[in-house]
């Protein structure tokens, strides 16, 4: 099995650098070195230094020129670094220079996310995804590794072309058994996609309505799902925490079931082959009928959050999907913050999922989006119609059962579908 490129068994000490390119572009490039840094912290890697470095223009060979990068690499060799993190998105080539300059590990922003997703994932699913992606990537970057059979040549020019004739052929193959494994997981997960198909339809057989729960990641979707739903999905202050997306039945107040979907953080800089390789995982976003968008209002850049979420559910076909703006951890944050997203979001609901703060107006809100969907009806049933009396306790809710004589009296919530069904039985509608 080929080796896409050797890595050290334990990276340590990393140092972080962002570049950019205008001045008004630096509060931006900071705050997303210090998401950076973040992520970097998840994979349990130290870092021992951040710089943020202004470039007039954009250079082929190492983002900047060569003279600033040979002061990154000597201030990377000051501190013992045995790994040098790009925030900027490094092109294959670039990769290679920064690697040959610093002779340590050279890694950008979206192979970090690409590590912390490769440790995360647990489905079967969401395993594959990840494959795929980092496949994708790191197809480009192969010929890394056969560089040294150049230089093994020597200076012998017969001996350092053979070299490099076995050296290329190598790649060639490599690249061949990649892209054949690329297609595999490719044919895999077009089958996990029909099987979610399935039990999808299988689920809109009973007209039960859905909500996703989206938001950047580590907002507090995975606490908000455990709270309305009093499961323990894994929850942890750290980015990225679950990948996996997970489905609670929940039942509101006035009877009407709902499916609640947690769905994987997004991150601003989100690599594009993730967004792709995880479509399949997001649609639940996109095939929910409403959406729980879930913002950290303890958070500095909560605003920018927002829209980083918003773009990611544009390019999901999601953008315009009816949605509740849930402002969580407002125990946590500071009044002026909380006064300036009142006027930004002024229909948003204030809540403490961690507490259980405004949980009750969410599950209010969440009640009103389904309005339309569910009636709440009264029929009279004669006993030996068991079939109508299965299918108002299978496809929808029962809230009381009284019996008259031959015929059974019930109170129940049912989709329009199913009221129809039995509208020959209906007594009475009941407000």
């Amino acid at each position: 099995m080929f080796e896409v490129r050797e890595k050290p068994d334990l990276v340590e000490r990393a140092m972080l650098v962002g570049f950019y390119f205008k001045s008004e572009e630096e509060g931006e490039a900071r705050a997303l070195l210090l998401e950076l840094e973040e992520l970097v912290d998840t994979l349990g890697i130290g870092v021992v230094g951040m710089e943020l470095i202004r470039v007039r223009s954009q250079h082929k060979a190492f983002i900047c020129g060569t003279g600033k990068s040979q002061e990154v690499v000597d201030l990377a060799r000051e501190k013992d670094c045995d790994c040098l993190i790009i925030d900027n998105g490094l092109s294959p080539s670039q990769q290679r220079n920064w690697e040959g300059a610093a002779e340590i590990t050279v890694i950008d922003r979206e192979e970090v996310i690409l590590d912390i997703f490769a440790q995360r994932a647990s489905t079967k699913e969401a395993q594959l995804q990840v494959e795929l992606a980092r496949m994708e990537y790191a197809l480009p970057r192969m010929a890394k590794m056969w560089g040294h059979l150049d230089r093994e040549g020597g200076g012998g020019g017969g001996s350092g072309a053979a070299s490099r004739g076995m050296g290329e052929q190598q790649i060639e193959i490599d690249r061949r058994l990649a892209r054949t494994k690329i297609s595999r997981i490719k044919k895999e997960l077009e089958v996990v996609r029909r099987q979610r198909a399935t039990r999808r339809k299988d689920r809109d057989r009973f007209e039960v309505p859905a909500a996703a729960i989206v938001g950047y990641t580590n907002a507090g979707k995975s606490t908000l799902l455990n709270r309305l739903s009093g499961s323990n999905v894994y929850e942890a202050d750290q980015l990225f925490a679950t990948l996996d997306p997970t489905t609670r039945r929940i039942e509101l107040p006035g009877g009407q079931p709902l499916l609640l979907t947690d769905t994987v953080g997004f991150v601003r800089n989100l690599p594009h082959r993730l967004v792709e390789a995880f479509k399949s995982t997001l649609e639940e976003a996109v095939l929910a009928d409403f959406l729980l968008h879930v913002l950290d209002a303890s958070d500095s850049g909560v605003e920018a959050f927002y829209q980083t979420t918003i773009g990611v559910l544009d390019e999901l076909g999601a953008g315009d999907k009816s949605a509740l703006t849930i402002l969580n951890k407002v125990d946590l944050a500071e009044e002026s913050q909380l006064t300036r997203l009142r006027e930004r979001f002024p229909n948003a609901i204030e809540i403490s999922a961690k507490k259980g703060q405004g949980i009750d107006k969410l599950i209010e809100a969440a009640e009103n989006k389904l309005a339309d969907r569910v009636k709440r009806r009264r029929y009279r049933v004669p006993q030996h119609r068991g079939d109508l009396i299965n299918l108002l306790h299978q496809e929808g809710k029962v809230i009381a059962t009284d019996f008259e004589e031959n015929d059974v009296l019930l109170t129940a919530v049912v989709s329009p579908s199913i009221d129809g069904k039995l509208r020959d039985f209906m007594e009475e509608i009941v407000p």
